[in-house]
């Protein structure tokens, strides 16, 4: 262990801990475990999962080919985006029953929510295009064109900027969310999948599937200024809140690398299950999700300690939100 990341997961450890000791004032003690939402794109599910007891609590079917969720800022939504329908599933996430169907474009890949929870964007990588949906009235207001095979998505913490990964352009397009228009496309790697914004909006992060690495782009100067070999064939990709470390879900490799954004190179890998894809870091930054498409489960991850463990989902795990 070297000693930077020694010290990083003593940090992380301080800071877990301080959350747990909040919540464990704050919370009575019959609050149930935090739930994590994993689309089974085979199994055309959606599964509760309790990471706390280790279990599928619930699973809420959807529409045909569920690819990836997101969860509404306040936790009373999540939206799933239905590849093989063209559809949005909204599920209310009291109920677990899906409360509306919303048609989006053609082949909707990944989908995620505005900070204000105004607006869901949804990629449709069949189409060029991102679908924006309005939370409130659950329709369609507009359709944007944004290149070749739309993927990852992104948006700023003013939510006036969106980040769409074009795969098809190895670009990421900036999007004015105001106007509607792409307003610049900024070159990445090779096949450029997931995107991972840092908490204050200065980085962006692209894991690029078919050049095997992580660009890291200024969204200021709108240029890529780094960029970080990891496992092979890279996904899902996500940020601690604190913007210490990125972790990269390799796809080709059975593994998940751990990026220390400061030195900007990888400082440990994890293996996990077969075919790991999406990715979602913890809210409180203790813990990472990791979807094994291969093996049909989530492999979740201790930040402190790097440890991890399983849990059996459904038939083809893709995206995870929590």
């Amino acid at each position: 262990m070297t000693r930077n990341r020694d010290a990083a997961l003593r940090t992380a450890g301080v800071l877990c801990a301080a959350v747990a000791l909040t919540g464990l004032t704050a919370a009575p003690p019959e609050r149930p475990g935090r739930l994590v939402y994993v689309a089974n794109l085979h199994a055309d599910t959606v599964s509760v999962v309790d990471t706390r007891s280790g279990t599928v609590v619930d699973g809420v079917p959807v529409g045909d080919g569920p690819d990836s969720v997101a969860l509404g800022p306040d936790g009373s939504r999540l939206y799933v985006t239905n590849s093989a329908a063209d559809t949005v599933s909204v599920v209310d996430t009291r109920t677990r029953t899906v409360v509306e169907t919303v048609g989006v474009g053609h082949e909707p890949s990944r989908v995620t929510v505005s900070p204000d929870n105004r607006n869901v964007y949804v990629a449709n990588v069949g189409a060029g295009t991102v679908s924006v949906i309005n939370t409130r009235t659950l329709a369609v207001t507009d359709t944007i064109a944004v290149g070749d095979a739309p993927l990852g998505l992104a948006v700023t913490p003013d939510g006036r900027t969106l980040y769409v990964a074009t795969a098809g352009a190895d670009s990421v397009s900036v999007v004015n969310t105001d106007s509607g228009t792409v307003t610049g496309a900024v070159p990445v790697g090779s096949g450029p999948t997931a995107l991972a914004l840092a908490p204050d909006g200065r980085h962006l992060y692209v894991s690029n599937l078919t050049s095997d690495d992580v660009s890291v782009v200024d969204t200021r100067a709108r240029t890529e200024t780094d960029r970080i070999p990891v496992g092979d064939q890279p996904a899902g990709i996500g940020v601690l809140p604190d913007g210490s470390r990125v972790y990269v879900a390799d796809v080709g490799s059975d593994d998940v690398s751990v990026i220390s954004t400061l030195s900007r190179t990888v400082t440990d890998t994890i293996a996990v299950g077969d075919g790991p894809n999406g990715l979602a870091v913890g809210p409180d930054g203790c813990s990472v999700h990791v979807s094994n498409f291969d093996s049909d489960t989530l492999s979740v991850i201790d930040t402190r300690t790097t440890g991890s463990h399983t849990i059996p989902v459904g038939d083809g795990p893709t995206g995870v939100a929590g």
